[in-house]
């Protein structure tokens, strides 16, 4: 039995900002109140990112443009990893640079290979103000680094060069709604 309420069960599912939006491609700001909006606004993020099967989800990329994020992502050993970060900071990004497929919600249907450390160690807050520190090796790792180059208004696509970026730009002319340059 639970003990626990499902994480969004509660939020509400809001419209999912696509690349070329400029709350996408921007810092985002500090969390300063830790209240019930703010609670609010990580119950409707993980509700987005369910709808959305996604397995990360950063609150500019509802337009929101705070620095908190959500996931439930699996590692490389099919490990789950539940939770929210407010005010992160990628404290930690090293181990071996593997290429690896990414997408992204705000570019819905285009993947690229990219370049992401293999071990990452995040530090921020709970909803409570609590301190927090998540790492993650694998698939999680570069589900961590993602979600706090979003917060820092940088898109995956943002980190690919030459051929790569070109064909997924090319490839997200393709998805209505989406801008790119």
């Amino acid at each position: 039995m639970r003990n626990r309420p499902i994480p969004g069960s509660s939020g509400r599912v809001r419209a999912m900002r696509l690349l070329g939006d400029p709350v996408l491609h921007a810092p985002c700001d500090p969390v300063t109140d830790f209240g019930p909006a703010l609670a609010e606004l990580v119950e409707d993020l993980f509700a987005t990112m369910y709808e959305a099967r996604g397995v990360g989800l950063a609150a500019s990329q509802i337009g929101v443009a705070q620095r908190v994020f959500v996931y439930d992502c699996p590692d490389d050993e099919d490990v789950r990893h539940l939770g929210h970060l407010v005010n992160p900071r990628l404290a930690e990004a090293d181990g071996i640079v593997l290429r690896g497929p990414e997408g992204c919600l705000s570019l819905p249907g285009v993947e690229a290979g990219t370049e992401r450390y293999d071990r990452a160690v995040v530090e921020g807050f709970t909803l409570d103000g609590e301190p927090v520190r998540v790492e993650g090796t694998g698939f999680f790792a570069r589900c961590l680094q993602h979600e706090c180059d979003h917060l820092e208004g940088t898109v995956y696509t943002d980190r690919l060069t030459g051929w790569r970026r070109s064909r997924a730009l090319r490839a997200g002319r393709l998805v209505p709604g989406v801008r790119t340059v």
